[in-house]
Formats: structure tokens, C-alpha cells, sequence
């Protein structure tokens, strides 16, 4: 038995070590503003419940500080602002949880970071999450990433096509998963239509953001994604495929192992035309690696 404290005894500041803290956000869109998107509503039936059970996830884990952003609140500003301010927020040791359920999509590269492309990857498209008002630009969130301090550990967590990297281009070969589904993807004709009405703003956010394969990212970021680049995320009636089989692997926080197999238990449990996907970007960090996943 620990011998308890004296609460007369002034606390030694020079050897005290802050807990952890977890902050956690969940992005969640049934459909998207049909103005921006020229006239397609990308109706989708099961992305809030993917975020309201994410959500329900860090709860179970201690994450003291969770925001829910659904649909017509699923903003770029929204997003941006909530990631923003984990990043102010953070330091070094916490964990920041996003996890984001609805379409992929792809605008064309205008700054060219798919030049530092292997050829056989190159496409000339930049990937996206399809929020509300707009497509949030795979630059922008490398863009979000960075304003993170080192040693802040990010787990994300994408259920939607083309999602591989959430940093790469949408290869021209498109894997549809059968049995009836609907796919999280946004339609590259309709994907085109979008842009072009709206190539200002697409060409002026990637000229104001350093491309993803340029930017420093300090912290570590682990991304698992519901498909590869070129698969698509299936929706269902309660949960999108990726989702709701990674809820059958957490089983109630039974799971034992670290985030790699636990990927590799969700992809063992799902279908070749949808494989999920393990992904790292900035710090190395095996501590994290290793950790049960959400972990505070």
C-alpha cells in the first residue's frame, strides 16, 4: 500500500511530471452543401454514427476534452479552428484523437508535390476531405499538423475513399468494393465540376499552404485509413465498413496489442477491395507505436 501524501507538504516542482492529457475530435457528414458541389448532396447514411462511436471510444478512455463536428457544422473553418486549438492547447506527452467519417475526394496538384512522386504514383491530383462548405486539401491538414509542438502524439483515423495517405494523389485505377454499398467517394467527374467552379479558391489554398511533401511536421502522426489510395470506404446502415469493424476488433477496449496490429486485425476482418491502410508522418515515435491504441 502507498504511503498517502501529506497535504501540508508543498509539492516539489522540480520533480513533478504533468499527466498526459487526451483531447479528441470526430468529424462526421451525411451530406455536404450542394452549392458548393454543383448540385450533389453526397448522401450518406452512417458517418454520424461513425463519429458519435469514436467519440464514445475516448470517452471510455479517459480523453477529457472531445468535440463532436457533424455534417452542416463540418465546416473547413470548423475544422480547422477545432484542430487549431488542440494544437495551442497540447504539449508535449498529450494525445490528440481526429477521427473524420464521409467522402474522399481530389482537386488537381497545383503545387506541384507530386513532382517529388515517384512516377508511377503520380496522378496530378491532391487528396481531400469533403466537408461541408468545401474540400479541406491534404496541404492544409499537413498545414494543421505542423502547428502541433514535438513530442504530441496524433492518431487519425479516416473512413473514407481514396484515404490511403489523406497526402498522396488518387491513382487513375479505382477499386469499387462490391455487395451494394454506398462509397464514401466523391465522383472525379463531379470532383472536376467542383473544382472548376471554384478554382480561386482551390489554387489559392494550395498556393498558401507548403505542399505535403514539404511541410515539417514536429509531432507523430499515425494515420489508419479506412482504404488504400486506390480503394473506396464502403458506407452501411450503422457503421462504414472500416468503422464498424474496428469496433469488433476494439471489442470494449479487450484488444491487446499496439496500433500496427491492430490495423492489421481491422484489414484481417475486412474485404481485399477494402484494406486499410498504417501511415506515419513527422517524429518517429515507437512509444506510441507500441501503445494499446487511444492511450492517454
Amino acid at each position: 500500500m502507498s504511503e498517502a501524501r501529506d497535504p501540508s507538504r508543498p509539492v516539489d516542482l522540480n520533480n513533478y511530471v504533468p499527466m498526459p492529457k487526451g483531447v479528441s475530435i470526430h468529424i462526421g457528414l451525411n451530406r455536404v452543401d450542394p452549392d458548393h458541389y454543383q448540385g450533389w448532396d453526397g448522401q450518406l447514411t452512417a458517418c454520424e454514427f461513425d463519429a458519435q462511436d469514436m467519440l464514445a471510444i475516448a470517452k471510455s478512455k479517459g480523453f477529457a476534452s472531445t468535440q463532436l463536428i457533424l455534417t452542416q457544422d463540418a465546416t473547413s473553418a470548423n475544422v480547422a479552428a477545432a484542430i487549431t486549438a488542440a494544437a495551442a492547447g497540447c504539449k508535449s506527452g498529450d494525445i490528440v484523437l481526429i477521427t473524420y467519417s464521409g467522402h474522399g475526394g481530389q482537386v488537381p496538384d497545383t503545387n506541384h508535390d507530386e513532382s517529388r512522386l515517384p512516377t508511377g504514383l503520380k496522378d496530378k491530383y491532391d487528396e481531400t476531405w469533403v466537408l461541408y462548405d468545401r474540400q479541406l486539401v491534404d496541404d492544409e491538414l499537413y498545414a494543421l499538423w505542423r502547428k502541433f509542438k514535438a513530442g504530441v502524439r496524433l492518431a487519425v483515423f479516416s473512413d473514407s475513399c481514396h484515404s490511403g495517405t489523406v497526402t498522396r494523389a488518387l491513382p487513375s485505377f479505382i477499386e469499387l468494393a462490391t455487395g451494394g454499398a454506398a462509397p464514401r467517394w466523391l465522383p472525379l467527374e463531379q470532383s472536376l465540376k467542383v473544382y472548376r467552379a471554384n478554382r480561386k479558391l482551390y489554387d489559392a489554398i494550395q498556393k498558401a499552404n507548403p505542399s505535403a511533401e514539404s511541410a515539417r511536421v514536429r509531432s507523430s502522426v499515425l494515420l489508419i485509413s479506412g482504404c488504400q489510395d486506390n480503394q473506396t470506404s464502403m458506407d452501411g446502415p450503422r457503421n462504414g465498413l472500416f468503422t464498424g469493424t474496428l469496433r469488433k476488433v476494439w471489442n470494449n477496449g479487450r484488444f491487446v496489442g499496439g496500433y500496427q496490429p491492430f490495423r492489421d486485425a481491422i484489414a484481417s476482418r475486412m474485404p481485399p477491395s477494402q484494406t486499410p491502410n498504417y501511415f506515419r508522418v513527422g517524429s518517429a515515435n515507437k512509444k506510441f507505436e507500441n501503445q494499446t491504441p487511444f492511450t492517454v
